[in-house]
């Protein structure tokens, strides 16, 4: 690792932040996304059959052993850790409180010659969830997906996960699902499983909105599908800035660059300072603590994205950041509330020391799924918002109508619609058109 200078390396630097998720996708995984989405459209669930034991290694017996059954639910009680059980229900309600704390209001105004206007929320009524399997089972998604869906009112919440090597779901999946009122699970991963939520099979319902994290080939199959069903984002690897002074703490830094750097070969931490000797200090913390941790194999590869940038001010290092638009962005300076107004792109903004992001990633409240590869310059975490829809309300009066109907006819003449027009002149001229 080594420090770059914001005023001498500028070309490196701009090489290294080029994070357009276009820029990480492979032609021939496309391909072949396209071929799996394809033949699940055209095939249902024994294109899911198919393609669980291809990719999976498991061989179902039949398209009812795709659906999660009621004991199976009940019985992962048996087989997680009591002392886990307790933490996970305490970070349920940490994120169930937070995502009530949103407010989306219908509300109607009345306005002159009786004119109503307004807007009504509607919960979309199924909702689509990926976790994905691998390398540990990713309770703290079930939660951070499932909840705030229920919290907005959508009626029935579908999760998606591929199955192990025996047929089964991580009991801790089941656990966290059932905690989160997840009404179906289904063992099925991978494009595979994005394809069926969208376009719905025999089995597995069609939903409205599809959300959750998941490898290359999730995120190019939400893509494709992205018309047939709504989603969340289009997700690239995990990112984590953090800005810090002369203050700041080189252990606490390391430790939650290499938080990030664990997740993905792909992941990028980057420190922007303006202090010199922090840096080296945080670049000998990163190289002491990465020796005891267990994903060595991950580190190998995401420490050469770790990235240390040296600012002459802390104007610049803002302005580098928003540049950069991470996922995660953690302030380590004397003051970070007075420069919160100055952060315009952030997944999410972790304020003060002891606020790591793992803080953010299971317990705190708000949504991990998180927009990252610069598209929090216009995604938002995910919350209630997203499993929300509304509709304008619109109701004038004759009087009204008579008011402002020649404006409006004007309008619909001058875009060649004469049958607009037509439909306030009738209006208009009532008695005549349509004699009693």
């Amino acid at each position: 690792m080594e420090i770059l200078k914001f005023w001498e390396d500028k070309e490196r630097i701009e090489r290294i932040l080029d994070r357009s998720n276009i820029n990480l996708i492979d032609e021939e995984i496309k391909q072949k996304v396209e071929e799996i989405v394809s033949e699940v459209q055209k095939s249902g669930d024994g294109a899911l059959l198919k393609y669980i034991e291809l990719f999976d290694g498991v061989k179902l017996s039949s398209f009812e052993d795709l659906k999660v059954k009621p004991n199976e639910l009940d019985e992962a009680y048996n087989l997680v850790n009591k002392e886990f059980l307790g933490s996970l229900e305490l970070a349920a309600d940490n994120i169930s409180n937070f995502h009530k704390h949103r407010s989306f209001d219908s509300w109607r105004c009345p306005y002159e010659d009786g004119v109503i206007l307004g807007q009504c929320y509607r919960p979309i009524e199924c909702a689509g969830i990926y976790i994905p399997g691998g390398r540990a089972p990713y309770v703290s998604t079930v939660l951070m997906t499932a909840i705030p869906a229920k919290v907005a009112g959508v009626k029935k919440i579908i999760l998606c996960t591929p199955p192990n090597k025996d047929g089964q779901v991580n009991p801790y999946i089941l656990v966290a699902a059932k905690l989160s009122k997840v009404d179906e699970v289904y063992k099925v991963g991978g494009a595979q499983a994005i394809a069926a939520l969208a376009f719905g099979t025999l089995t597995i319902p069609k939903v409205d909105k599809i959300v959750g994290p998941g490898n290359i080939y999730v995120t190019l199959a939400k893509r494709i599908v992205f018309g047939y069903a709504s989603i969340d984002m289009v997700a690239g690897p995990t990112e984590v800035v953090i800005i810090a002074d002369e203050c700041g703490n080189p252990k606490f830094i390391a430790a939650d660059l290499l938080s990030q750097a664990e997740h993905d070969p792909l992941s990028l931490a980057i420190l922007i300072t303006s202090s010199s000797d922090l840096a080296n200090f945080v670049i000998k913390e990163v190289e002491s603590q990465s020796k005891a941790l267990s994903h060595q194999e991950i580190l190998k590869h995401s420490l050469k994205n770790l990235t240390v940038i040296l600012t002459k001010t802390l104007k610049e290092a803002i302005n580098l950041s928003n540049q950069i638009a991470p996922e995660h962005l953690e302030l380590h300076i004397k003051d970070p509330w007075e420069i919160l107004e100055d952060i315009a792109h952030a997944g999410a903004i972790f304020i003060g020391e002891y606020s790591p992001e793992s803080v953010g990633d299971y317990f705190a409240g708000p949504s991990h799924v998180l927009p990252t590869c610069k598209s929090a310059r216009f995604f938002s975490p995910l919350g209630v918002e997203d499993f929300l829809k509304r509709s304008s309300i619109i109701s004038y009066t004759k009087q009204a109508l008579t008011k402002w109907g020649k404006e409006i006819i004007n309008l619909a003449n001058l875009e060649g619609f004469d049958a607009h027009a037509n439909a306030v002149k009738v209006r208009l001229n009532e008695e005549a058109t349509n004699p009693a």
